[in-house]
């Protein structure tokens, strides 16, 4: 019996803060300590970078979440000064590639586009901030509709959920009525074209403030809160192993990336919310493998392309000076690329994809000056279609006896393919794709498939499922079968087919997992 139960919480993500708010919200007497392997990187802990406005600030906070190629901040990360890294590049800011080429690098020759953030607040410092709701096949079989939609709704506040964020932009409603126009009468009714779900909190100026950990933290962060008092941050700080015995947890062991030094921390639960591969991989090193970790790898495959709008088609729809006074609003807020985003989501039978169509001034890359399309006043727009992988236990991590990673774990190697089904699926969105470029302007980067991992989302490698069958790797409540007071969170667990952003499911899940958490270790003390 422990009258004040201590909580030890490996990652600072969305999902991690949200098992430490819940639990400290929920029981009054508990302690929470959270560990995270990279650093701090804004003076509020776990706030997105897309908020930070001076440009070199902001490309000093991504590269210090870089992780091995975090340049002159490999020291402060604990990578070991004769680590070789050369041949390495960074996936897209603020994150690094699992393989990349150095001593030390997983192996994914065929998921080469993985790749993860070392930092206080996870993905979430960087991520796009878009939360759709799962919808049709996406949603968790075993969990009732009422419980699912409260579940939903908590995390949807948790994260600042904005249904409608840009809709006022005309640019944006013109967008959305030519896709009505090309797909509206193909879609069922609630799941047309509309705007896409963000996470963050709009300003009196118009412009965004970009949710991260930080929101979903709230008052565990904020000074003279309870909460505050109870809750322990401590970045830089690496979970070496699980300490366990005869089926119950005992805390874990960490080592201070500035010192060097380990210690035991003891503790009444653990909740282990790194990622989709290393949050296996410290099970597996610290000895604990039901037979589904690290399988069932999913993410959403993308399809992309870049169109400038249309002109005469434009101009029916919008005057010149809606037009130009968007722009001359978007100019106050030139630090921030997101003007309006709009989609078409998941829907079954005749939908089983989802599209992001997001506008912007100026096209990702340079045009030649000499295009027609170059220069283009009424602008572009970047679209993905994202396509399912549907779960198969051939497609995941495993974990080596022999070789170790540059920070001294199992070394993992990732094993990955499309299938026939996908393939249609990918065939499909394409053409889909080249139906909204159509409708929308010119094709000025034709539509492709991006390679493997290039999602950021990935799912599945300790997924959750209602019975302990040799398939999944946590009960419904996120606990890990066969380990007391072990629980897993964030994206890995969905064990279903998804195709776009899952962060708001994982943190519903995480919810219901701290519930449970919070239920249990209360009748124990």
């Amino acid at each position: 019996m422990t009258e004040h139960p201590t909580v030890a919480i490996v990652g600072s993500g969305p999902i991690g803060s949200a098992y430490a708010r819940t639990i400290l919200e929920t029981l009054p007497t508990a302690h929470v300590v959270m560990f995270e392997a990279g650093p701090q990187l804004t003076q509020r802990p776990g706030a997105s970078v897309r908020n930070i406005a001076d440009p070199d600030e902001k490309a000093r906070a991504r590269e210090m979440s870089q992780g091995p190629q975090a340049g002159s901040f490999r020291e402060s990360l604990g990578i070991p000064e004769s680590a070789v890294v050369e041949g390495m590049f960074t996936a897209r800011q603020g994150t690094h590639l699992l393989d990349f080429g150095g001593e030390g690098s997983a192996h994914a020759p065929t998921f080469p586009a993985v790749a993860a953030a070392t930092n206080v607040g996870g993905q979430g410092a960087h991520w796009t901030c878009a939360i759709p709701r799962p919808a049709f096949s996406e949603k968790i079989p075993f969990i009732d509709d009422d419980e699912w939609e409260d579940l939903i709704s908590t995390a949807e506040a948790l994260l600042h959920h904005q249904a409608a964020a840009f809709a006022d932009s005309p640019i944006g409603g013109a967008i959305r009525s030519l896709l009505s126009d090309e797909f509206g009468a193909e879609l069922p009714e609630g799941h047309g074209v509309g705007t896409l779900p963000v996470a963050g909190d709009p300003q009196p100026d118009g412009s965004m403030l970009w949710a991260g950990a930080d929101m979903v933290l709230g008052p565990l962060i904020e000074e003279g809160t309870d909460e505050s008092t109870r809750f322990e941050l401590r970045d830089l700080t690496l979970v070496r192993r699980i300490e366990h015995e005869d089926g119950r947890v005992r805390g874990v062991t960490v080592e201070d990336l500035r010192t060097k030094e380990t210690s035991f921390v003891a503790a009444d639960l653990v909740v282990v919310a790194a990622d989709a591969f290393r949050s296996p991989q410290l099970l597996w090193s610290s000895g604990i493998r039901p037979e589904a970790l690290g399988r069932y790898l999913t993410e959403h495959h993308v399809v992309i392309s870049t169109v400038s709008l249309d002109g005469d088609r434009m101009g029916a729809l919008i005057t010149d000076e809606q037009l130009s006074a968007e722009l001359a609003h978007r100019a106050v807020h030139a630090a921030d690329p997101v003007a309006a985003v709009n989609r078409i989501p998941f829907s079954e039978p005749g939908h089983p994809f989802s599209l992001q169509v997001m506008y912007a001034e100026n096209p990702p890359f340079p045009l030649d000056p000499e295009s027609t399309e170059a220069g283009n006043r009424w602008g572009y727009v970047n679209m993905g279609y994202g396509v399912r992988k549907h779960p198969r236990a051939e497609d995941g991590v495993r974990f080596s006896e022999d070789e170790l990673d540059y920070r001294g774990f199992p070394n993992m190697t990732i094993e990955y393919a499309l299938t026939e089904r996908e393939e249609t699926e990918i065939a499909e969105a394409t053409r889909r794709l080249e139906r909204a470029g159509a409708a929308l302007g010119t094709f000025i980067a034709t539509p492709r498939l991006l390679p493997n991992g290039s999602s950021l989302h990935y799912m599945g490698t300790m997924r959750m499922g209602d019975t302990d069958d040799g398939t999944s790797v946590a009960d419904p409540y996120s606990r890990v079968w066969g380990t007391e007071n072990l629980v897993v969170g964030g994206n890995a667990l969905i064990p279903t087919a998804n195709t776009m952003n899952p962060t708001l499911t994982s943190v519903a899940l995480a919810v219901r997992g701290a519930r449970k958490a919070a239920e249990a270790l209360g009748a124990e003390s």
